[in-house]
């Protein structure tokens, strides 16, 4: 038994994950993958040499390169956790949701783009966690089926959205509610909050719970920007600061589904 860690530079949140763990899926001399993702490395353990478990990982164009490769005949594996980090990723995966739903309602009644955009970036940590969850123990054509739906459905939303954000700088629009826009945004914020608390209390060291953490933090910067786009709407008396921050979190959701898309192939 020989165990190899692979440096993956652009391996960044649990998309690239899901693509490695797919495209490693078939191969039999594979004993466990544990992702590092934080410090952006993956260790395998597997009989053979290594040269095909590089040549798939290097066709992903990751940027992947060797660390080192040892022997493991003693190597003991970490206790698997499934049910507790399973019931941890279906909490966070709860308020995400949740989330999605007040910010989405409340975006429209509002007339605030930055809400809606933020909802959306709300769904689609949802659906990633809920591709990782549904497709366990899932054949690989049922994998890449759900990552097809998943990626197409997020892309078609961010397309809509980018579209009305376009439609609303050119015409006549009413200034989005401030007060609204930053409430709400605590309010997720606060729900982000949460989720990185239950995410750091499990001190789990698996890969999608350290992925999780960085998604929920890149949240935490998205929610504060809504807050900074409420306040700028209130001192300018402008549309503009909340058309913006809906154009670069649209974006974000759009690049988060082409990642997802990539699963399918």
């Amino acid at each position: 038994m020989q165990k190899t860690t692979f440096k993956i530079s652009k391996m960044d949140c649990p998309s690239e994950e899901q693509i490695i763990r797919m495209k490693l899926a078939d191969l039999t001399n594979i004993n466990s993958l544990e992702f590092d993702i934080p410090n952006r490395q993956l260790t395998v353990l597997h009989s053979d040499h290594y040269d095909e478990i590089f040549q798939r990982l290097d066709s992903l164009k990751f940027d992947t390169s060797i660390v080192n490769s040892v022997s493991a005949n003693n190597y003991e594996a970490l206790t698997n956790n499934t049910d507790r980090e399973k019931k941890l990723l279906w909490q966070v995966l709860a308020i995400n949701f949740f989330f999605f739903v007040l910010e989405l309602a409340t975006g429209f009644i509002s007339n605030s783009m930055g809400l809606v955009a933020d909802s959306l970036d709300m769904l689609a940590d949802s659906i990633v966690y809920g591709l990782a969850l549904f497709a366990v123990g899932g054949t690989m054509t049922r994998k890449k089926n759900i990552a097809k739906s998943a990626g197409y459905f997020q892309l078609t939303l961010a397309v809509f959205g980018f579209i009305e954000v376009v439609r609303r700088f050119i015409e006549f629009e009413t200034i989005p509610a401030f007060q609204t826009m930053i409430i709400i945004s605590i309010l997720a914020l606060i729900g982000n909050g949460l989720c990185l608390y239950l995410l750091q209390k499990s001190k789990s060291k698996e890969a999608h719970i350290q992925a999780s953490m960085i998604f929920t933090s890149n949240d935490v910067i998205v929610n504060l920007g809504v807050i900074i786009a409420g306040g700028l709407v209130y001192l300018t008396n402008s549309k503009y600061p909340d058309l913006i921050i809906g154009t670069v979190v649209f974006l974000i959701v759009g690049q988060g589904a082409f990642k997802i898309l990539k699963l399918s192939k």
